[in-house]
């Protein structure tokens, strides 16, 4: 269990925790060994502290029906006799209303040594010298000093967005190395963990569990993603999962997560996704790994098809509460980062899309080189690509409402594999022989019936993967092409239409809709905040 200096660290910082601390700071010196947590929790009696470092004592268990209903982060009572073992342990600790603390040094066996009064505010402070010192091969085997603080500074991370409301500090080498404010929740706690995350750029949302209400505490899924069009990673490394405390790994979870914001990014891109349950303590057994990295959870495909469906919704806010973007630099980096756009065939947007009432916030005004919708909203100017605009309201329309219509004239397709057929088989286009190596497609999705180049499209669609990926294609490829000249009542239905789609900010492919401009930027542009001088006559 203790096999790093950041499995030592979260040892001491989870029972700080547990005593319900509000303020954890952590010293080290990595190069000799030495560690040091101190907080301002409830703090231990002398006796406590005699027993503390005891094998299997611990003061979070007193019957066997509380191993079914642990709320604590520590329940076995290992931790503090491991560290014991594998160096100098010392606990000094002066619970509340005590006139004075005790320190008391252990023997390596977890009894005390020694016993003295001292002079200490409320809460307990832990020590551990020469970590490993009585273990030669497994300090040997640690990586080298800048690995080792890289995990304590996941340890301490981790143990901050699952705890918002504590103050964390930490110092390396007697000199402030991290510091962490607190916030209300974990969407103030991010952007001071990713420096290149704003709050703006974040959602959050609580939603309560089916039947919480019986359970009779408030089970359910706390929510924050960051905006598909303002931040997203290379790797999968910020798609984290809390259960009750402490962050887990718990991949059905986490596939959920990455499924909702499937068609949300670009290619090789991933999301920015914390996720906090509320789990009945019966519903949970910590005792799949000594570390309590994993878990065991009762109802896993129902929590998982919460979790999904809570970040789809948080992803789902209308267009009118996009929030505003402000940063033309991180967006532009988004767009250059974005795949180029697709050049397929026109689709009469004005049949399509009817003209009516505009119902969101934004006002076309123009064109702009055949590309790009002008739009006027309350605060500011919003550019707009009219193909990926439009693409990602026909994808939600073929989610919606996919349906295939009989062709008046079979479209014959030559020289297709196996593979082709089968997906053409999945998606409902069932392939009739119609001679040697070609197969007649009697029907086809609506929206690619009446084009000239349906072959193409056929053909592309049995290439693709899944029912969802044609959807992707076929959304491309009838979205109204860039280059396209349109009027303004035109301009206005489509983007009434984007604003009412569940996720308006990015295209199937994740790249980019909305380029907003403020006017407290288009102010400062023009220097609309400097005082004139008494030389301009006033």
């Amino acid at each position: 269990m203790i096999d790093s200096l950041a499995a030592a660290v979260r040892e001491l910082v989870e029972n700080a925790l547990d005593a319900q601390a509000t303020h954890i700071t952590i010293d080290l010196w990595p190069e000799q060994g030495r560690v040091q947590v101190a907080d301002n929790g409830t703090a231990m009696a002398l006796e406590d502290l005699h027993r503390a470092a005891i094998p299997h004592s611990t003061s979070k268990i007193r019957t066997q029906a509380d191993l079914w209903q642990v709320h604590s982060l520590g329940f076995r009572g290992e931790a503090l006799h491991s560290l014991a073992q594998a160096a100098q342990l010392e606990i000094c600790s002066r619970p509340p209303g005590d006139e004075s603390g005790w320190r008391v040094a252990y023997l390596p066996q977890g009894e005390p040594l020694t016993t003295y009064p001292v002079a200490m505010a409320t809460g307990s402070v832990v020590t551990l010298a020469n970590l490993f010192g009585r273990w030669p091969a497994r300090r040997q085997r640690l990586p080298a000093i800048p690995r080792q603080l890289a995990q304590v500074q996941r340890v301490i991370h981790h143990c901050a967005l699952a705890h918002p409301a504590v103050t964390w500090a930490a110092q390396l080498n007697d000199r402030p190395w991290l510091a962490l404010t607190p916030g209300s929740s974990a969407r103030g706690l991010v952007p001071q963990i990713v420096r290149s995350v704003a709050e703006a750029d974040l959602h959050e949302g609580w939603r309560p569990a089916p039947g919480a209400d019986a359970i009779g505490m408030d089970t359910g899924i706390y929510g924050l993603v960051g905006l598909p069009d303002r931040c997203h990673r290379p790797r999968p490394d910020w798609v984290k999962v809390a259960v009750n405390g402490r962050i887990v790994t718990v991949p059905e979870l986490e596939q959920g997560i990455l499924n909702a914001f499937r068609h949300t990014l670009p290619r090789h891109r991933y999301p920015l996704a914390f996720v906090h349950l509320t789990v009945a303590p019966s519903d949970i057994d910590w005792n799949r790994r000594p570390d309590k990295s994993s878990l065991y959870l009762h109802r896993l495909e129902d929590w998982a098809t919460l979790c999904q469906g809570h970040i789809e919704a948080l992803l789902g806010r209308h267009a009118a509460d996009l929030p505003d973007a402000g940063q033309q630099q991180r967006i532009t980096q988004l767009l250059k980062a974005a795949e180029p756009s697709s050049a397929y065939g026109v689709a009469e947007l004005s049949d399509a899309l009817p003209y009516r009432d505009r119902p969101g916030s934004l006002r076309a005004i123009a064109q702009v080189h055949n590309r790009y919708i002008l739009a006027e909203q309350t605060d500011g100017l919003c550019l707009i690509e009219q193909h990926i605009a439009h693409e990602r309201v026909l994808y939600e329309r073929l989610q919606a409402r996919w349906q295939l219509v009989p062709l008046t004239t079979p479209v014959v397709l030559e020289g297709l594999r196996e593979k082709q057929l089968e997906q053409l088989q999945r998606l409902g286009l069932v392939p009739e022989e119609f001679g040697p190596n070609r197969w007649a497609i009697r029907e086809a999705p609506e929206p690619l019936c009446d084009r000239d180049d349906l072959p193409d499209a056929l053909l592309e669609l049995s290439l693709g993967g899944n029912l969802d990926t044609a959807q992707v294609a076929i959304a491309c490829r009838t979205a109204i092409r860039n280059g396209t000249p349109l009027d303004v009542a035109t301009m206005q239905t489509l983007l009434d239409d984007w604003q009412r789609t569940r996720n308006p900010r990015t295209c199937p492919h994740g790249r980019p809709i909305c380029l907003t401009l403020s006017e407290t930027s288009l102010a400062r542009f023009f220097r609309r905040s400097w005082v004139v001088g008494k030389s301009h006559g006033i």
